[in-house]
């Protein structure tokens, strides 16, 4: 079942204990399809965690440009960042809920890519949950209609300042990082391309409820050579340009590979046959995930057990395979800190640079304690430096003791492995846990951490000692 292990990490978040019986007595056949399905069968609900309050001081300011000529008093923007940073914690654990029940693993899976592909960090939670639910929405869709709407969404203007571009004086940070880090990749344009790009990108804002509005007199309608064209482009004609590019869907197709593949093994005939592939298709996210699913060398060795989970992954796992709920939900925040991955607050435009980045001498002593503090129902103690805005109103250094009390349902996991024999447990429960070969388990060592008194403690003492081991952070 490794190969079945493998397929619900990479495009997944692992499996659910409780239904795991059902998947593994399906045909490999139908494993992919199932999970594609799943994710295909509804839409995504709005996540719309915005206080009323702060809607009403959006929505009832008014029209075009209040924040730049600062209409809101001093009292009215401290309501809104602390309105806003409240929220924007429930935003996130809703959204970690959503990850560890729903049955659309792929859609959140990949809405988690996209999340850090399109990084942005904006303390407005409208802004925030406008832009999450354009991404969830089109995070199996049309890559292109993707672009358009994160293009034009208030988070990611505002984010790279493009109400500042103005034809009298151009910004170009906007134009640079739709082309390095959303569409091309470094090396593809000149600098001459992200000048002209940014004129043309001159007048796109927002208003202050999130809308999209397009200030034409901040435009600049002079002609502009982007990428060996000329003409009266404006933002959307370079959008289109960009995505005539094959090398586009190449760019795309190199780091979802990476994500879902192999970060360290990027063989280039894959990612030009990956690619092309996409772009033929006009851009259909499925496409490219079909052929990464179905294909051969997805369950080839050197592609299984190998890539390190993100901590948003490895938390949802930990969840769905303990059938855990935490008492304290925002603890969780806390967690995200102290292992660095907070959503909603990318280091950078580039967002998080995963593989090896995610593991430190810190960082990896906390991921191999978490099974332990669970069980023990332990405090997590943990020292994270001040950042006001990842605090989300955590207080001063969101460190200190947190209680990290769990309920967890052990009965799905008892009754995977009732019919195992004792002196077999070790083995199973690895090979459940672990997509790493097992074959160096050290079962006798695993056996003499274990509590043997009963059955049942045997069995959850042996979960816990496997899962804090090296091999599971690996996916």
């Amino acid at each position: 079942m490794i190969k079945l292990q493998h397929l619900l990490w990479r495009f997944g978040f692992g499996p659910r204990s409780k239904s795991w019986d059902t998947w593994s007595a399906l045909p490999e056949s139908s494993w992919w399809p199932k999970l594609r399905d799943e994710s295909l069968a509804a839409k995504p609900v709005y996540f719309d965690v915005a206080d009323n309050a702060l809607k009403g001081l959006f929505m009832g300011i008014g029209e075009i440009g209040k924040i730049e000529r600062k209409d809101l008093d001093k009292a009215e923007r401290k309501e809104i960042r602390e309105k806003s940073r409240d929220d924007l914690r429930s935003l996130n654990l809703l959204w970690l809920e959503e990850m560890t029940h729903t049955r659309a693993q792929l859609r959140e899976k990949m809405a988690l890519f996209w999340h850090g592909h399109f990084a942005s960090r904006n303390i407005n939670i409208l802004y925030q949950q406008q832009m999450l639910h354009i991404i969830r929405e089109n995070a199996l869709g049309n890559f292109g209609d993707l672009l358009r709407g994160v293009s034009k969404s208030a988070a990611m203007l505002a984010f790279l300042n493009n109400q500042q571009n103005k034809k009298q004086h151009p910004n170009e940070n906007f134009a640079r990082e739709v082309m390095e880090l959303f569409t091309l990749g470094r090396g593809h344009y000149t600098e001459n391309d992200i000048k002209e790009a940014a004129r043309a990108f001159t007048g796109w804002g927002f208003r202050l409820n999130g809308d999209f509005v397009f200030r034409k007199f901040d435009h600049d309608n002079g002609s502009k050579t982007i990428l060996g064209k000329t003409g009266k482009f404006d933002g959307d004609d370079v959008l289109n340009m960009l995505l005539e590019q094959r090398q586009t869907a190449r760019h795309i197709a190199r780091k979802m590979y990476q994500y879902i593949v192999n970060d360290a093994i990027v063989p280039e005939d894959r990612i030009t046959w990956l690619g092309d592939r996409f772009f033929d298709s006009g851009y259909q996210v499925m496409r490219l995930l079909e052929d990464i699913a179905r294909s051969d060398w997805f369950y080839t060795s050197e592609n299984m057990g190998n890539k390190i989970k993100s901590p948003v992954e490895l938390w949802v796992g930990v969840r769905r395979t303990l059938s855990l709920e935490p008492d304290n939900p925002e603890v969780q925040l806390v967690l995200q800190k102290a292992l660095g991955q907070i959503l909603f607050f990318p280091p950078n435009v580039a967002g998080w640079p995963g593989g090896k980045n995610w593991i430190d001498s810190s960082s990896l002593m906390l991921r191999l304690r978490i099974p332990q503090l669970l069980f023990a129902q332990s405090d997590l103690d943990v020292n994270t430096k001040d950042d006001d805005d990842q605090q989300m109103g955590q207080g001063k250094g969101a460190g200190g003791k947190r209680g990290f009390a769990a309920t967890v349902d052990w009965q799905p996991l008892m009754d995977l492995f009732k019919k195992t024999p004792e002196k077999e447990l070790i083995p199973a429960i690895a090979g459940y846990l672990w997509t790493a070969p097992t074959d160096n388990l050290p079962v006798e060592i695993v056996r003499q951490h274990c509590d043997r008194s009963k059955r049942e403690t045997f069995v959850k003492t042996a979960m816990i000692q496997l899962m804090a081991t090296p091999e599971y952070q690996l996916c």
